[in-house]
């Protein structure tokens, strides 16, 4: 953050503060800073849990994918759901 708007961010913390206001949540002073810091830590894990490959043709462990997916790897046990 260049020093204008760590100045910025200080200005409204204090504002926020004296007001009583949530200094997180949506329009909280901190909001974007916690933003940006969980993007980059986000970034840091991905970077380090996965391959050069992996990271390039994306994310293939974020558990998204169809049950039907599921059941022919086998990870998925066959049930019968009630209708």
């Amino acid at each position: 953050m260049t020093q204008e708007e760590l100045d910025q961010l200080q200005t409204k913390a204090l504002e926020q503060f004296k007001s009583r206001q949530p200094l997180f949540g949506k329009d909280g002073a901190f909001a974007p800073m916690l933003k940006k810091f969980l993007e980059a830590a986000l970034q840091a894990d991905k970077e380090a849990h996965l391959t050069e490959e992996e990271r390039q043709t994306g994310n293939k462990r974020n558990g998204k994918g169809t049950i039907d997916d599921q059941k022919r790897r086998g990870n998925l046990p066959d049930r019968h759901v009630p209708v």
